[in-house]
């Protein structure tokens, strides 16, 4: 039997027994810059209820030993150590090593291909850190953890609780770190390397980063945007909740080969992937901002007040997403933050809601296996739009003093959603029981149209709505421009909602403006072709984001063509104003273009949007955002020499150039072979494979498969660049045969964890190459596969099968 998962049954029962004191973890590195092993001596203390009792702590690597209260105890099985004959206190002592740390949960070590350098890093959600050391893997157990680090001489090592006691040994470095607060084990974290370091202090608060060494120009670059950033962040979050961050130290590590960023407590974990090689776009700079604030939310969505159980995951994820855009927009320079949720993540969320992986909100999860598939579109961005129309529905004034009241009450404990609604509705004075259920217990998008008699206007939804307040805004045609003239705010408690205060001659009426609430809207026919055709003409980026998400919402259902969309969002295109809207939305046209048009219709309106980009970069301030996109969308030979013209020294634009040039059928060798050796980035090599991955060659491509599939040489958060270039366009007969060894590797793609998992069975998933009967296929091989896994297929073969019947469509 393999590594059992554990469910919800066996955790309450054991949260039911005991209780922990503190865990004392020794970790050594020492043997990492040669060989793989990690080793730990866990020592947990804590009480039992019902002294001689049996129960198990969890542990996945292989054990040494391990003892409790001095007494051998019997080999682990399935990652279990059996706890027989409890005491009323207990200690038990456990020494394990982890070997694998390539390709294993848990631990990984990295070698930066620059300089040979070895770095390491944690990363324990939902119950990794049982693959480390030994520990009772569930949130509700929460204690101080006291970390004892053993490492090579030249390495920093960085821990939750900052400010170690470093001592110097014979060979080595041992740091000795103080006693963190009462933490659930997975928000703990141990990271080490020989690190560039930057410190600062800011209003009592001592701010590091840390970055490996080949990296240090680029950490350089960004520090004082992060250092600010992190310091707005602070200030924000600790007014919002009547609670500053309770610890000095404050640590954000960049780390090699890491997917994602991790909240762990007082020392967030990133992919140093987020240090962009060039020099970052405005939509790159405003994602890096809104990740800090995600991150830095769950210091106390998340640390200081804990999920009870897995089933309230949305309570961590979705709060951190709804306060990274609320402090965005409340804290810093990034005034659009929501309006680029808009036209990104919550566009995913309404497809996400609409398919077979829909699912509530809030719903019972039977073990941790099951947990670690809903870190989804449903959790993160239904969640914070969810969340964002709360604090519309209660007021902000009401939904401050309602948070600040639950972390007051419940800090360093566990709660349950009910104890967010009762603090809610206290604080506001509302039942939200009626709320809870439709939106946090019930799965689905609502619907709106408007239906008009005269004067009177009605909002009406397709099917029984949510209790929820939007906006409907009235515009007027003034020349070239649409014309805000009214806004009504509409609270809806029926199917069918009177809008009042609507001037009777708009020439446009626009469902959710101001985007309040999650819910999609439909044009009446009357109105549809002018939605279309004017959508660029509305007055701002969140009314032009809402146009745009509803023209969006209308491909993916079939209600409008991939050339009707497309060329609306690129007229938007040519009038955005907003940095925060304009890079998502022309990376949503040249998707439009690329795998939902009919092939016929393809060229046309790539070029069209190729044209538009080639107009934007004569703005200075949009010039390289439309130089990367005409790099992807570039047709015409003149279009590929005036973008290296253009370019200049712009290393990122000749890779982008390279790459578009590689695909349709160029020989780019040497010039990639030339790029290669003047490009500073040490993971320039990666840039490199994107270029092979893209050409219309056989041995390219299985080379490129080799590389990302079999040997996982690519890192994590790279996979999604290469196999973008590696799944084209006009390229069926090369790339059919990989869509069978899609199949062919699917039990296998859990490997490595839960981010892996994700990334995998999403990208490795063809967009072209592929029928229905296919996704039929994959769909029946995927009930055989891990929840993450398959939850990921559905989601993304959902997607496909919208892009498949899009390009079968007739053109408008």
């Amino acid at each position: 039997m393999g590594i059992r998962s554990l469910t919800r049954g066996e955790a309450e029962r054991r949260a039911a027994l005991v209780a922990v004191e503190r865990y004392d973890v020794d970790i050594d590195f020492t043997a990492l810059p040669e060989g793989p092993e990690v080793r730990c001596v866990s020592t947990v203390t804590f009480t039992c209820r019902e002294p001689g009792a049996e129960t198990f702590v969890d542990c996945a690597a292989e054990v040494v030993s391990a003892t409790l209260n001095g007494t051998a105890l019997r080999p682990a099985a399935d990652g279990r150590i059996p706890l027989p004959d409890l005491a009323a206190h207990n200690v038990l002592r456990v020494e394990s090593v982890q070997a694998d740390t390539s390709a294993g949960e848990g631990v990984h070590k990295a070698v930066d291909p620059a300089d040979g350098e070895v770095y390491v890093w944690t990363s324990f959600e939902p119950d990794e850190a049982r693959f480390v050391w030994a520990c009772f893997d569930q949130p509700d157990l929460k204690a101080p953890h006291a970390f004892t680090v053993t490492a090579p001489p030249t390495w920093i090592v960085t821990s939750n609780s900052g400010d170690a006691r470093v001592e110097e040994l014979d060979k080595a470095r041992r740091w000795v770190f103080p006693d963190t607060p009462p933490l659930a084990v997975y928000n703990t974290v141990v990271n080490a390397g020989p690190f560039h370091e930057l410190r600062r202090e800011i209003d009592g608060h001592d701010l590091g980063l840390y970055a490996r060494r080949s990296l240090a120009d680029v950490l350089d670059r960004d520090a004082d945007e992060i250092f600010t950033l992190t310091w707005q962040g602070l200030a924000f979050y600790a007014e919002a909740f009547a609670m500053p961050f309770p610890q000095r130290k404050y640590d954000q590590v960049f780390m090699p080969e890491f997917g994602g960023a991790m909240e762990n407590y007082g020392c967030v974990t990133w992919s140093d992937g987020f240090l962009q090689r060039a020099d970052p776009t405005p939509a790159e700079r405003e994602l890096l901002a809104v990740v800090l604030l995600h991150e830095m939310a769950h210091m106390w969505f998340g640390n200081i007040v804990t999920m009870r159980w897995w089933d309230d995951l949305w309570l961590n994820e979705a709060f951190a997403e709804f306060a990274c855009h609320w402090a965005a927009e409340g804290a810093t320079r990034y005034t659009d933050a929501w309006a680029g949720h808009l036209v990104s993540d919550k566009l995913k969320a309404y497809l996400a809601d609409q398919g077979p992986v829909s699912h509530p909100i809030h719903q019972p999860i039977h073990d941790v296996a099951q947990a670690a598939s809903i870190f989804d579109n449903i959790t993160y961005p239904k969640g914070a739009s969810v969340l964002q129309q709360l604090m519309t529905y209660v007021g902000e004034e009401h939904f401050r003093a309602g948070m600040a009241a639950y972390f007051a009450r419940h800090a360093w404990h566990n709660t349950t959603l009910q104890d967010l609604i009762d603090a809610l509705s206290e604080a506001s004075g509302r039942d939200l029981d009626a709320w809870r259920t439709a939106w946090l217990a019930t799965a689905g998008t609502d619907r709106f149209v408007l239906e008009r008699d005269g004067e009177q206007v009605t909002l009406v939804a397709a099917d029984t709505a949510r209790p929820q307040v939007l906006a409907v805004g009235a515009y007027r045609r003034d020349g070239q421009a649409l014309e805000r003239t009214a806004l009504a705010r509409v609270e809806v408690t029926g199917a069918r909602t009177a809008v009042t205060g609507l001037p009777a001659d708009a020439d446009l009426l626009l469902i959710n403006d101001d985007d309040l609430t999650f819910a999609t809207a439909r044009p009446d026919d009357a109105t549809r072709d002018v939605l279309l055709s004017t959508a660029a003409q509305l007055p701002t980026p969140i009314s032009r984001g809402v146009a745009a998400a509803t023209v969006w919402d209308m491909l993916t259902t079939g209600e409008a063509t991939a050339v009707e969309a497309g060329r609306c969002l690129t007229g938007i295109l040519a009038v955005e104003s907003s940095d925060a809207v304009i890079e998502p939305l022309l990376t949503l046209a040249a998707d439009i273009a690329e795998l939902w048009a009919p092939p016929a219709e393809r060229p046309a309106l790539t070029a069209e949007l190729a044209a538009v980009c080639r107009r934007l970069a004569a703005d200075p301030g949009r010039r390289q955002v439309a130089l990367r996109g005409l790099a992807r969308t570039a047709t015409a030979g003149d279009d590929l020499a005036w973008l290296r013209e253009q370019a200049g020294d712009d290393v990122d634009l000749h890779w982008r150039a390279l790459v578009r040039e590689a695909e349709l059928g160029g020989d780019v060798t040497s010039e990639t072979d030339r790029l290669l050796a003047r490009d500073p980035d040490p993971d320039a090599w990666i840039r490199a494979l994107t270029v092979r991955a893209a050409r219309p060659d056989a041995a390219a491509k299985a080379e490129v498969w080799q590389r990302v599939v079999v040997d996982r040489a690519v890192p994590v958060h790279a996979v999604g660049q290469v196999m973008a270039a590696f799944w084209r366009p006009d390229q069926d007969a090369l790339l059919a045969p990989y869509a069978q060894r899609y199949l062919e590797v699917l039990p296998r793609l859990d490997q490595g964890g839960m981010i892996p998992a994700m990334v995998f069975a999403g990208r490795l998933f063809a967009p072209f190459s592929v029928d229905d009967a296919y996704i039929e296929t994959a769909r029946r091989a995927a009930e055989e596969v891990a929840p993450v896994v398959r939850k990921t297929l559905l989601e993304r073969s959902d997607a496909v099968r919208r892009m498949l019947r899009s390009r079968t469509a007739a053109t408008a």
